[in-house]
């Protein structure tokens, strides 16, 4: 198998970690254009350098926000979150739903009672019970996967 290339490498692992900027064109200050150590792709060295740029050199926020390619919101929020939790704060934060909000441990345990006590109860059988006890409506396929999931579910604190 052939090696692959540095730039294609990097872009893969931008890809991987969440981390590859998807608007690297907007990026136009001078060091990302003129320094090939400053790459536009990396979107936690554009948004490094950004802070740094308003902090250190004192550049105002409209100014960085233009020259990175972002909005004055953007800037802010970043800033915020790099005082909180460092360079890690500007990782991007994973989107959606982070855990089961309808399904909660009750539900499927309840499901699970029902399954046992009659295995041939089919799944849509099951919604309707659920429908009918905690009077919250679940899709026929998140009921599946919550009960072939393997993971124990969370308790609600």
């Amino acid at each position: 198998m052939p090696k692959l290339k540095q730039p294609a490498q990097k872009m893969l692992e931008l890809k991987r970690t969440g981390t590859l900027n998807p608007r690297p064109g907007s990026v136009s200050d001078i060091l990302f254009k003129q320094n090939p150590f400053f790459d536009p792709k990396d979107l936690l060295q554009v948004r490094y350098e950004m802070l740094r740029r308003h902090s250190v050199e004192g550049v105002s926020i409209v100014d960085v926000a233009t020259k990175f390619g972002v909005s004055r919101p953007t800037v802010y929020q970043a800033q915020a979150a790099f005082q909180q939790a460092g360079l890690s704060g500007l990782l991007p934060k994973h989107r959606g739903p982070k855990e089961r909000h309808k399904l909660s441990a009750d539900v499927t345990e309840y499901v699970r009672g029902l399954r046992t006590a009659d295995p041939g109860l089919t799944t849509v059988a099951c919604v309707q019970a659920v429908q009918e006890k905690f009077g919250i409506a679940v899709h026929r396929r998140s009921l599946e996967r919550a009960l072939a999931s393997k993971k124990k579910p969370r308790n609600p604190a």
